[in-house]
C-alpha cells in the first residue's frame, strides 16, 4: 500500500469493491431502491416467455434441445419416469402372451414347452425383460422356438430399447458436458469504473480466467441496455446500442491468460458522450458484457455473461493492478481483483469538455482563414495578369521580365499591400477615412521600395544575356532597353510599363 502511495500519490485512495476485501472505511451509502436488472451478475437473463398459447408445441418439435435446457430435477425425473414406463410395458407384453398361451398354468409341466421358460407370473416375465435387456442372461429363464410372436417381441425390444438408451443417455451427456460450469471459472469485476486513460474519458471493467486451461478465440462483446424515446414518439423500451471495445483495432481478441482491464473509449460516437458525474446519478442503464471462447480442452464454445447498472459504475476510479513479478514467473493476486481507488477525474463529460475547448480556443480564427482566401485569390489574379502581359514577349524577354526571378520577400511584400487594400473595402466608411489617413504615406514607401528592389533582378538578369543582347539592352548596365529595341518591341514594351 505504501508502494503505491509511493508511485500515485497521497491523494488516490483504495477502495474494495468485495464485501469481505480490504480497504480504508468509508461512509455508508444511501441503500438505493433494487432495480430490475435485465441480465443478473450470473449471467442469468431475467426474461420469462407468456401468452405463448399454440406456440408451446414449437418445443415438442425440438424434443432433445427441450430435455437438455431443462433443470436438472426435471431432467432426473423425466429418465426414471422413461426407463420405469418402458420396463413395465415391456414386461406386461412377455406376461400377456404367456397368458395367451396358457404357460401361466402349466409353468411347472416337464412335458410341455412354454414360450419362455420359467416366466409362470408377472414378476418372473418383469425380471425376464430386465435380464435382456440389461444383458445380464442369468440363464434360468429363456426363450424358447416354439414361440414365434416372442421372437418378434423381443426383435422389437431390442430396437426400442436401443432409441431409449440413445435418447436419454445421449440428453444426459450433453447436459453434464454443457460449458455452463466452466463459465463460473471465468471472472468479472463487480464494479466498472470511469477514469482517464491517454488522455482521454475511459469506461473500464476486469475480466479473469481462474483455469490454467486456456480460452481459444476469446472475444468481448458489449451492449447498452437504455429505454429511449424516437424523435417520432415511439418508445424503445430496452433499446440495445453497441459499445465498441476495440472492434476496429482488434482489442476485443483476448490472450486471456492474465486478467485483463477492458476499456472503452468515449468520445463523439459512443452513446455515454453526454454523460457526466452528476448525470449519471439520474440515468438509468444496463451494461452487458458477453465473453465468448472455446473450451481447450472439449472444444466446445463457452459463454459468460454479466452485467453493470448505473450505480456499479464508478466515476473517478481505477482499477489496482494484481499482476507482479516473482522469482521465474507472473503471480496474479486475486484478492485484489475487485479492488479500486480513486484518481483525479474531471466529472464533465465528453461533450461538455470539447464546448469548453471551444470557447477557450482564439476567436480570430475565421478572420485568419478569410485573410488566407483573400490571399489566395490576389495571387491568383496576379498570375493571370502577369500570363497576358508576358505573352506579348519574345520568349528571352518573358524570361527577364517573368516574375519567378523575382525575390519572395518582395511577392510578399506587395501581397501584404494588396491584402491590407482589400481588407479596407469589407469596413464601414468612418473606419475606411481613420484607417486610410496614416495608411497613405505607407503605402508610398511601400511602392518606392517595390520600384527599387524590382530594378536590381532585372539588372542581374541583364547581365546573363549573350553580347549581342547585352547591346540591345545597354551593355548590361541595368537602364532602360527601349533605345535599342526595334520599333515593335519598343512599342510592346511602352504598352507594358504603361
Amino acid at each position: 500500500m505504501s508502494a503505491l502511495r509511493k508511485k500515485f500519490g497521497d491523494d488516490y485512495q483504495v477502495v474494495t469493491t468485495s464485501s469481505s476485501g480490504s480497504g480504508f472505511n468509508q461512509p455508508a451509502p444511501e441503500k438505493k431502491k433494487k432495480r430490475q436488472r435485465f441480465v443478473d451478475k450470473n449471467g442469468r437473463c431475467n426474461v420469462q416467455h407468456g401468452n405463448l398459447g399454440g406456440e408451446t408445441s414449437r418445443y415438442l418439435s425440438d424434443l432433445f434441445t427441450t430435455l437438455v435446457d431443462l433443470k436438472w430435477r426435471w431432467n432426473l425425473f423425466i429418465f426414471i419416469l422413461t426407463y420405469t414406463v418402458a420396463w413395465l410395458f415391456m414386461a406386461s407384453m412377455w406376461w400377456v402372451i404367456a397368458y395367451i398361451r396358457g404357460d401361466l398354468n402349466r409353468a411347472h409341466d416337464d412335458k410341455y414347452t412354454p414360450c419362455v421358460a420359467n416366466v409362470y407370473n408377472f414378476p418372473s416375465a418383469f425380471l425376464f425383460f430386465i435380464e435382456t435387456e440389461a444383458t445380464i442372461g442369468y440363464g434360468y429363464r429363456y426363450i424358447t422356438d416354439k414361440c414365434p410372436e416372442g421372437i418378434i417381441l423381443f426383435l422389437f425390444q431390442s430396437i426400442l430399447g436401443s432409441i431409449v438408451d440413445a435418447f436419454l443417455i445421449g440428453c444426459m451427456f450433453i447436459k453434464m458436458s454443457q460449458p455452463k460450469k466452466r463459465a463460473e471459472t471465468l471472472m468479472f469485476s463487480e464494479h466498472a469504473a470511469i477514469s482517464m486513460r491517454d488522455g482521454k474519458l475511459t469506461l473500464m471493467f476486469r475480466v479473469g480466467n481462474l483455469r490454467n486451461s486456456h480460452m481459444v478465440s476469446a472475444q468481448i462483446r458489449c451492449k447498452l441496455l437504455k429505454s429511449r424515446q424516437t424523435p417520432e414518439g415511439e418508445f424503445l423500451p430496452l433499446d440495445q446500442l453497441e459499445l465498441d471495445v476495440g472492434f476496429s483495432t482488434g482489442a476485443d481478441q483476448l490472450f486471456l491468460v492474465s486478467p485483463l482491464t477492458i476499456c472503452h473509449v468515449i468520445d463523439t460516437k459512443s452513446p455515454f458522450y453526454e454523460l457526466s458525474q452528476r448525470s449519471m446519478q439520474t440515468e438509468q442503464f444496463e451494461i452487458v458484457v458477453i465473453l465468448e471462447g472455446i473450451v481447450e480442452t472439449t472444444g466446445m464454445t463457452c459463454q459468460a455473461r454479466t452485467s453493470y447498472t448505473e450505480d456499479e459504475v464508478l466515476w473517478g476510479h481505477r482499477f489496482f493492478p494484481v499482476i507482479s513479478l516473482e522469482e521465474g514467473f507472473f503471480k496474479v493476486d486475486y484478492s485484489q481483483f475487485h479492488a479500486t481507488f480513486e484518481v483525479p477525474t474531471p466529472p464533465y463529460s465528453v461533450k461538455e469538455q470539447e464546448e469548453a475547448l471551444l470557447i477557450s480556443s482564439p476567436l480570430m480564427a475565421p478572420s485568419l482563414c478569410n485573410s488566407g482566401e483573400r490571399n489566395s485569390s490576389l495571387d491568383g489574379l496576379e498570375t493571370l495578369e502577369d500570363m497576358e502581359t508576358t505573352t506579348k514577349l519574345p520568349s528571352k524577354l518573358q524570361k527577364i521580365t517573368g516574375r519567378d526571378g523575382l525575390p519572395r520577400k518582395l511577392l510578399r511584400m506587395s501581397s501584404t499591400a494588396s491584402e491590407m487594400t482589400y481588407s479596407l473595402g469589407d469596413l464601414p466608411m468612418k473606419l475606411q477615412r481613420i484607417s486610410s489617413v496614416p495608411g497613405v504615406s505607407e503605402e508610398k514607401q511601400l511602392v518606392a521600395k517595390t520600384a527599387k528592389i524590382t530594378a536590381e533582378p532585372i539588372s542581374q538578369s541583364v547581365a546573363d544575356l549573350p553580347p549581342k543582347l547585352q547591346k540591345l539592352a545597354g551593355g548590361g548596365t541595368g537602364g532602360r532597353m527601349d533605345g535599342h529595341l526595334p520599333p515593335k518591341l519598343r512599342k510592346m514594351n511602352s504598352d507594358r510599363f504603361t
